[in-house]
């Protein structure tokens, strides 16, 4: 079978904590392949997710490096070994690959916790507003491509009755609320939505107002997913030029402080639902 031309991000990921087991190991990757009866081509295909492998091959190879973390092991294990296609694959040759990349985190997400200080969370987003933020971009976009951007943004709203998803908390600064993106009913639409969707019980708003005095000079936009065990937690930040997933142990935990800050810094559920009802009220 010829090597994946375009490893999706989870598969990079499997690769990537592979490798890291190895390097542990002080292993070479030529050593690594004569696991596999192989060679060195082979593990660097596999370490960079442009070939897939077995669960028993994954644990051959752990017990090869002399892995311990069994939690971690059995995670790995669990990757190699899913099968099938999410509903995202449908847009492959229509959304660049970060669009689907998102939707397959968010599916595999045992939790979430977003924070946005400018925009509504994408997936508490109404049609019509999401409609509004990809009409409003730099690049003005053709009709249809945004009809395919907004209808992609409703489907990945299915994570969030997904089973599996133990909590979603959003923590969104005053100013994604204030600033209009379309009509007033658009706005208004929108932030009834959040308020409703507040009420749910896997879902916790948390309102960061103007006026608070403890908020993180380091504050940013990001979103958090939590995986089956802290190590395979992954971080998604957005830049200018585009998004990128985080994983190493220092930038989790560097976002996992920025976190704690902003909840810190952050309404209580009850007191950000009564500020959203009353911005609702305002417009």
């Amino acid at each position: 079978m010829p090597p994946r031309s375009f490893p999706t991000a989870r598969q990079q990921r499997l690769g990537a904590e592979l490798r890291k087991l190895r390097e542990r190991a002080g292993m070479t990757g030529r050593e690594a392949g004569s696991t596999l009866g192989g060679n060195q081509i082979q593990i660097s295909h596999i370490e960079s997710g442009r070939y897939g492998v077995s669960g028993t091959r994954v644990r051959q190879l752990a017990a090869h490096y002399s892995a311990t973390d069994q939690a971690l092991v059995e995670a790995l294990v669990a990757m190699a070994e899913e099968r099938g296609k999410g509903w995202w694959e449908e847009y492959r040759d229509s959304l660049a690959a970060g669009f689907l990349d998102l939707a397959e985190l968010e599916h595999h997400a045992t939790c979430m916790r977003t924070v946005q200080m400018l925009y509504m969370p994408g997936l508490l987003q109404t049609e019509a507003y999401a409609r509004a933020v990809f009409a409003g971009g730099v690049a003005e976009l053709p009709p249809a491509e945004i009809d395919l951007r907004v209808d992609f943004r409703m489907r990945r709203r299915e994570v969030l009755d997904r089973a599996a998803l133990h909590e979603f908390e959003l923590i969104i600064h005053e100013a994604a609320l204030r600033i209009r993106y379309g009509s007033r009913e658009i706005m208004r639409a929108q932030l009834s939505y959040l308020a409703e969707m507040a009420e749910l019980s896997n879902i916790t708003v948390r309102l960061i107002p103007f006026d608070v005095d403890e908020l993180s000079g380091s504050a940013q936009s990001m979103f958090y997913a939590c995986g089956p065990i802290p190590q395979m937690d992954t971080v998604q930040v957005d830049a200018v030029i585009g998004s990128g997933f985080l994983d190493a142990e220092a930038q989790l935990a560097k976002y996992r402080a920025l976190l704690a800050a902003m909840e810190q810094a952050a309404l209580s559920p009850e007191l950000s639902r009564q500020r959203i009802c009353a911005i609702v009220q305002e417009m």
